[in-house]
């Protein structure tokens, strides 16, 4: 009896630190989503003041790209209190958006050849095949 009442105060003290743990990490992606708004609105008027163009919608879209980093973050979080465990579709479209932010950096920087290129689209392909099977077979809890 009294080894599940210590079994029972240690899985409330884990869960009221993964809590506390999560509402910290919650609090800090928040931030970094509203500072990231606020460059990339700022960053807006380099379209029209910067001489090249082509740098300024780089940077556009790589903080664009991020900010969905972030949300899709933020999302994984809550759905974890939510549902009380992380769900692999939200981790891999977490990925993808990584995958395609890092992509489109590189596209931008002019460093892709041919097969970097193919070996790039196959990996964002391979994770949308993943999340794929992750709608098609749910766990069942």
């Amino acid at each position: 009896m009294k080894e599940m009442d210590l079994q029972e105060k240690i899985l409330k003290v884990y869960k009221l630190f993964t809590a506390l743990a999560f509402n910290v990490a919650i609090i800090i992606l928040l931030f970094s989503l509203a500072v990231g708004i606020i460059r990339t609105v700022l960053e807006i008027g380099l379209l029209f003041t910067e001489a090249t163009v082509r740098l300024s919608i780089k940077e556009l879209v790589t903080n664009v790209l991020s900010i969905v980093i972030i949300l899709e973050l933020i999302r994984a979080f809550v759905d974890y209190f939510e549902h009380e465990r992380v769900r692999m579709e939200i981790l891999i479209e977490i990925a993808i958006a990584f995958m395609v932010r890092e992509f489109m950096i590189y596209i931008f920087t002019g460093n892709l050849k041919g097969l970097d290129v193919v070996l790039w689209i196959l990996g964002i392909f391979l994770l949308v095949g993943a999340r794929t099977l992750t709608v098609v077979f749910k766990p069942t809890k």
